[in-house]
């Protein structure tokens, strides 16, 4: 090879490195002027008084996932306008809910090595009540109809319930005293009818019927089960298998839950179901994604849930007899409760 030629391959291999420099840097800007630009066209923020008895009709509140100062905080709308503009609250949350006039919020507590968490329940001007220590990273809340009971879910080991490589801690709180049961796995199961202990137990998801009747997620041996709570007798019963985050509809008849189907991927490997507590009849919903969240009822036939999104997570909405299409109620939004 020639000294003219090395040179002039030199120089090509010069060129080229820097088109593709200059060409990653124009996409970079490109990238960043978009993110700028869907920011800016986000939704609309305004700070105001949010509040856990709305005055002005039927409201949605969320944890407010949309980039810039207020992301995390507790959020409210309209019920009947969902896109419409945010008030914001100055709280934040990680997981969140609310009913009759009483919140539960779970927080991160930034320390200088590592995040603790916390258990805080608000009143109905999002003021703190009582806190409690969380001995993990928070992934599910509740509070009971009438706004006296609290239950919150937390990883204790691990981040996900796709694999098995985890353990849950839940608790439940009586608002009115602070009496607190803050491992449901102490409680006495009955599992097909007999009494029933192991070491592998998890209780997760807790859905409130009244101020002492609850479901939830009980696991163990590989499997999961519908647990019907006693809070006063300390008990767990199971009622139907392949049940995860159970969801109590407002009249009390059905639940909704994600259920794991097969030949799906062991990452995705739940669908939204819902199940007739009287006939046990489970129905599959339109929706054929992956869910893996609580589902909520909007009212006695809708359901919202969570899916991922440009900011962390979308809710979207499906009938829950099965018919119908899932459609996206809110974009940047997560850890729905709906009041008045």
């Amino acid at each position: 090879m020639t000294r003219t030629t090395r040179l002039v391959i030199l120089l090509f291999a010069v060129l080229l490195l820097g088109s593709i420099g200059t060409g990653a840097v124009l996409y970079a800007a490109h990238r960043a002027g978009t993110r700028d630009e869907q920011q800016a066209h986000g939704p609309t923020m305004r700070t105001g008084t949010v509040s856990l008895r709305p005055p002005d009709g039927r409201r949605l509140l969320v944890r407010n996932l949309a980039w810039g100062p207020h992301r995390d905080e507790i959020a409210t709308v309209p019920a009947n306008d969902p896109q419409g503009p945010r008030t914001v609250s100055g709280v934040k949350c990680l997981r969140f809910h609310a009913a009759a006039g009483s919140g539960i919020c779970l927080q991160a507590v930034h320390g200088t090595l590592t995040d603790t968490y916390q258990a805080v329940v608000l009143d109905s001007h999002l003021h703190e009540l009582h806190r409690f220590p969380a001995a993990g990273i928070p992934t599910r809340a509740r509070i009971s109809p009438s706004g006296h009971m609290a239950a919150w879910t937390v990883f204790v080991s691990g981040d996900s319930y796709a694999g098995t490589n985890f353990s849950t801690r839940t608790a439940i709180v009586d608002t009115r005293t602070w009496a607190i049961d803050d491992n449901l796995e102490t409680f006495h199961v009955t599992k097909d009818g007999r009494p029933y202990q192991a070491a592998d137990i998890n209780i997760w998801g807790v859905t409130f019927a009244d101020d002492n009747h609850f479901y939830a997620t009980l696991a163990t041996g590989g499997q999961t089960y519908l647990v019907r709570g006693d809070v006063t007798a300390r008990t767990l019963t199971t009622l139907h298998r392949n049940v995860e985050c159970p969801s109590l509809s407002p009249d009390g008849t059905r639940i909704a839950y994600k259920k794991r189907v097969k030949g799906a991927s062991p990452d995705a490997p739940w669908r939204l179901y819902v199940l007739n507590l009287h006939t046990m009849k489970e129905t599959s919903t339109a929706e054929q994604r992956n869910i893996d969240d609580q589902a909520l009822w909007a009212d006695s036939s809708t359901l919202v849930y969570a899916l991922p999104g440009d900011y962390g997570s979308d809710l979207w909405t499906i009938p829950a007899d099965g018919a119908g299409e899932a459609r996206r109620l809110m974009p940047s939004a997560l850890a729905p409760a709906y009041l008045g």
